[in-house]
């Protein structure tokens, strides 16, 4: 069992079970009723994605690794809250009961939240599949990255 890291609006891997997006905001010009079935998520989990304040600031100039870092720090600072952070540790648990995927939109996951939001699921224990689509090799909180 382990969670995948994915981004949404691409195809889903064999097994990988419910997918959740970790978004602000839903997919533009898709009707509801297609969010699944087009392969973007089947849960909407706006709570585990930046603020909009945080959005708004990342989006208004072209990363720098400068830009990246102060980003990185908000977004952690944001999913220490109460809520964010107790979705993370029932995450993290249930990544060893059952097979899922959470994601965003963005193309360059190194540039994403849930490439920040994958390190904080392994530092909550939960067994984070090393590239998408490939549960086999489970990382877990004392694997290596």
């Amino acid at each position: 069992m382990a969670v995948r890291i994915v981004r949404l609006g691409t195809g889903r891997a064999p097994d990988e079970g419910l997918r959740l997006g970790t978004v602000r905001r839903p997919p533009r010009g898709v009707p509801k009723a297609d969010f699944a079935r087009r392969d973007f998520y089947d849960v909407w989990l706006p709570e585990l994605a930046a603020s909009a304040e945080v959005v708004t600031w990342a989006l208004a100039e072209p990363w720098t690794p400068v830009r990246w870092r102060k980003y990185a720090r908000r977004y952690r600072r944001e999913m220490r809250a109460p809520g964010p952070r107790h979705l993370i540790e029932m995450l993290a648990a249930l990544s060893h009961q059952t097979n899922f995927s959470v994601g965003c939109y963005c193309a360059d996951a190194s540039r994403c939240h849930r490439s920040l939001l994958r390190e904080l699921l392994i530092d909550a224990g939960a067994a984070v599949a090393d590239e998408p689509g490939d549960e086999t090799e489970a990382a877990t909180a004392n694997a290596p990255e």
